[in-house]
């Protein structure tokens, strides 16, 4: 599945956001800590992590590209 951005990057938290997996910024903290979260092959827990578009991000088990 594709997540389309329009500025330069968005953080962990905002693609959790934009991806539906938490409804507010609030929930990221707890959200990155419980979810089960690969960016690029990495195992990601930081909530400001920066991505930029053809990253890859699995969450969960379901797979995302920034676009």
């Amino acid at each position: 599945m594709e997540i389309k951005i329009e500025t330069e990057y968005v953080t962990l938290g905002q693609f959790l956001k934009l991806a539906d997996f938490i409804s507010s910024g609030g929930e990221a903290k707890f959200a990155v800590k419980e979810l089960d979260i690969i960016v690029n092959g990495d195992k990601e827990d930081r909530r400001g992590r920066k991505l930029y578009p053809n990253d890859v991000v699995v969450v969960e088990g379901q797979t995302f590209t920034i676009v």
